[in-house]
């Protein structure tokens, strides 16, 4: 059984407009609720719901990455820190983005083909979200919070900006772009994490 109300035309602007400031609250309150990445959901690159929660106990590096960047090279980066520190309790978690000068224009299935056969990517990759802008997915909200995440939040610059989240899901390191995987500083950040 279904219920249907007139809606006189003057007052279809006023409940649209109410409607969104609803979505609005419901997405901040829930911004403000999370205080780790484990809080999201968000699809893989094969289209299926994940949630974050199922990496609670491991270390997660968390980059947003591009096939047509000059630091898509990082991929090969990425894949051998995973390779190397996966058994011990690490996962990288890629998040395909089309934000800077649209250095990610393919579909999911593209970027996946593409990591897969030039990289030979095994970490989790995710379908493609943005990192920036009105649109920006609510992860990529909370890590660059600056009031949940002082240490680490501001805006992203360039794509392979890499978080570094520890066990419990808190966002406790960011690593710029020019930053390689494999620095020393990344691998140091890792280490200390996984004791």
């Amino acid at each position: 059984m279904y219920l249907h109300l007139a809606v006189p035309a003057g007052i279809k602007g006023e409940m649209a407009l109410l409607t969104s400031l609803f979505g609005l609250v419901l997405l901040s309150t829930s911004l403000a609720a999370a205080s780790t990445i484990h809080a999201f959901k968000l699809k893989s690159i094969d289209g299926q719901q994940i949630p974050l929660a199922q990496f609670k106990g491991k270390v997660a590096l968390i980059v947003n990455v591009a096939s047509r960047c000059g630091f898509t090279p990082q991929y090969a980066g990425l894949e051998a820190l995973y390779n190397k520190y996966k058994d011990k309790g690490f996962v990288v978690l890629g998040f395909p983005a089309n934000n800077f000068l649209w250095q990610e224009p393919g579909t999911n299935e593209e970027i996946k083909t593409f990591c897969s056969t030039r990289y030979h990517v095994t970490f989790p990759m995710f379908a493609k979200v943005s990192v920036k802008g009105a649109d920006k997915t609510p992860l990529y909200q909370f890590l660059t919070n600056k009031k949940a995440n002082p240490s680490t939040g501001g805006e992203i610059r360039w794509n392979f900006t890499k978080f570094l989240a520890d066990r419990n899901g808190k966002a406790i390191a960011r690593f710029g772009s020019s930053v390689s995987p494999q620095s020393a500083e990344v691998i140091s950040a890792i280490e200390s994490s996984l004791r």
